[in-house]
């Protein structure tokens, strides 16, 4: 009689059963019905379990539990308070000597102590500190996943000192009590599962945001969308090895309702799905980084077109010399500003000129060290993400024209072949004795667009820096002094457009916070994510060799070799998927593997000790 009809899957170890290693689907392919990637196919764990590392057995590497940490988790120095963070199973115990005689406060409830030193009998002449707020956390639901006690002292360098001095003294060799490692805490979180890696990377970026973009960009990573995305991934590609390996290991008992070629088909398809959004995951991390380390600006231009004049305005103080004699800057001047939330590093550099002379007929020599400083501006103006061209308006003796070195230009063209965003400021505008809130002038404006064709009318801006200067004392904010405010505003722009995320218009079917989110991707879930979108391609190669589109290798072959050639295909495209969902638990740290002990600590180097 024939065999029912039915699919043989496996099942995800973080699946409600776990019972049976494969589950019986009947009928259609589970993955033709639903799709591998749908949103129902989170990971699901027990509460409370320990984070493991094995399908086997939970693994507790780099974590002493059984000792209790302590660190000051506020700056050093002198401060109103100070914070003594304490994690692990010997809190009961410390407070219990250092507050003898007091019962433990109310968990989760500040409670004024007086801090005794624990080595000998509370007298006046032992007190530490008269006057300490004390919490207490118990395990699990704690930042840690242990218990927690917290001292917030008065912050004076020798309260402080005297605390962690005491705190040190209840070490015994029964209760193991030292000063915690770097990162420690949020290590501790990761392994009882309080904090996924990502979340901790966004940490990072919380603790060393310095604008507000830097701060929503952390925001973004400190949530559970991206972990809960990437595990959904993993677990997509998981069942679709499922339904190869099932394949490969039943296909002599069990009948399928769908050929080879048909199942290879219908993943594979779910497999270029995926491999679209992690592209865009990867692209947008790149976009992330401008926000997350800067956007680097370059201000190219001839000498005196007031490069330097326009940084020191932008940042607001003297931060490049200004000077009439030409080449004043000869190295590149970085500086990091926030303008309007965005981080960015502006860099003046030497004037582009030539060496054979200026329009007068004036011999111009350029001395080795101005060249040196010329062959790095055209370097440094490539390396930036986006490049301000300051051009000027000269007094001829015709009247007034805009001044632009055919070097300049040149350099100009080379930024647009390799595809850098420009910007061009026409600067002293004032000597058009028209008023600049109008905006550039058509004639200019079209003057503008025959030299450089490739801007965009919206980043041409006039501006003066010299009224702009005079402008900076006045208390007057109705007023914009040497168009300076509507130029950053249009600078701003720029960085909004650049650092925009991709996707939002190529995949209807998400909305535009889930492509924000992936501005959060770290350079560490980039290089994952790249190494596995490249065993997906290598997969979807396979796939492409394992199907058969007629049944012409039937012929010339015979069906039992042309199953056993396709049956290897398959062998290797499952392993493609294996290595590519191997790529992903590297990201999250769950799976059964992931090096994860190499990953902590490439995660957890630049943590500080009370973190």
């Amino acid at each position: 009689m024939r065999a029912s009809r039915r699919v043989l899957r496996w099942a995800s170890p973080f699946s409600t059963s776990t019972s049976k290693p494969w589950q019986t689907i009947s009928n259609k392919s589970y993955i033709r019905r639903h799709g591998f990637f749908s949103e129902s196919l989170g990971p699901r764990r027990t509460p409370g379990q320990a984070r493991a590392f094995s399908s086997t057995r939970p693994t507790r590497f780099m974590l002493d539990g059984d000792s209790t940490i302590y660190a000051l988790s506020t700056a050093t120095g002198r401060a109103a308070i100070a914070v003594v963070r304490v994690s692990g199973p010997a809190c009961t115990s410390i407070y219990k000597s250092l507050c003898p005689n007091h019962p433990l406060p109310k968990p989760r409830y500040a409670s004024l102590r007086t801090l005794y030193d624990p080595t000998q009998p509370p007298t006046t002449n032992t007190i530490l500190d008269a006057g300490a707020l004390v919490l207490y956390f118990p395990s699990p639901r704690t930042a840690t996943g242990e218990e927690i006690l917290e001292l917030h002292i008065h912050g004076g360098p020798a309260i402080t000192k005297a605390v962690l001095s005491a705190i040190a003294q209840t070490n015994t060799p029964d209760q193991s009590v030292r000063y915690a490692e770097p990162g420690e805490f949020t290590r501790r979180a990761f392994m009882n599962d309080r904090l996924s890696l990502p979340q901790i990377e966004a940490l990072g970026d919380t603790l060393s945001a310095d604008t507000e973009q830097q701060r929503r960009l952390a925001v973004r990573g400190s949530s559970d969308a991206l972990l809960n995305r990437y595990e959904r991934w993993r677990q997509g590609l998981l069942y679709a090895r499922g339904e190869l390996e099932a394949l490969i290991d039943f296909s002599e008992d069990q009948h399928f309702d769908e050929s080879t070629e048909e199942l290879v088909s219908s993943v594979a398809g779910q497999v270029r799905a995926l491999s679209v959004q992690i592209g865009f995951h990867i692209a947008n991390a790149s976009r992330g980084e401008l926000l997350r380390n800067g956007i680097r600006v370059a201000l190219l231009g001839a000498p005196n077109a007031g490069k330097s004049s326009l940084l020191n305005r932008v940042v607001g103080k003297e931060a490049a010399i200004v000077s009439t004699e030409q080449g004043t800057t000869r190295d590149i001047v970085d500086v990091g500003v926030d303008v309007g939330g965005w981080y960015c590093k502006l860099g003046d550099m030497a004037g582009i000129r030539a060496e054979s002379g200026s329009g007068d007929g004036e011999r111009v020599v350029i001395g080795a060290v101005e060249k040196e400083g010329i062959r790095r501006a055209r370097e440094r103006a490539l390396e930036s993400d986006v490049v301000i061209v300051v051009v000027s308006l000269e007094d001829t003796a015709t009247g007034v024209r805009l001044f632009v070195e055919p070097e300049v230009l040149g350099a100009v063209n080379d930024c647009v072949e390799a595809g850098k965003c420009l910007v061009v400021a026409i600067n002293k505008c004032d000597k058009l004795h028209s008023a600049l809130e109008s905006g550039v002038p058509q004639s200019l404006s079209d003057t503008i667009h025959d030299i450089f064709p490739s801007v965009p009318v919206d980043r041409v801006f006039a501006i003066s820096c010299e009224e702009a200067k005079r402008g900076a004392s006045s208390l007057d904010t109705t007023t914009d002094p040497g168009n300076l405010q509507v130029f950053l505003r249009g600078l701003i722009t720029t960085f909004e457009q650049i650092a925009s995320p991709l996707g939002v218009y190529g995949d209807g079917g998400y909305d535009l916070s889930y492509w924000e989110d992936s501005l959060g991707v770290t350079h560490r879930q980039s290089s994952n994510l790249q190494r596995c979108l490249d065993h997906l391609d290598d997969f979807l190669t396979q796939a492409s060799s394992a199907e058969c589109p007629d049944s012409s290798c039937e012929k010339e072959l015979g069906s039992l070799d042309s199953h056993a050639e396709s049956e290897v295909d398959i062998v290797t495209a499952a392993e493609h998927l294996r290595f590519a969902a191997d790529m992903l638990a590297k990201i999250t740290g769950k799976g059964e593997s992931g090096d994860v002990e190499d990953v902590l600590g490439v995660v957890f180097e630049k943590f500080c000790v009370g973190k």
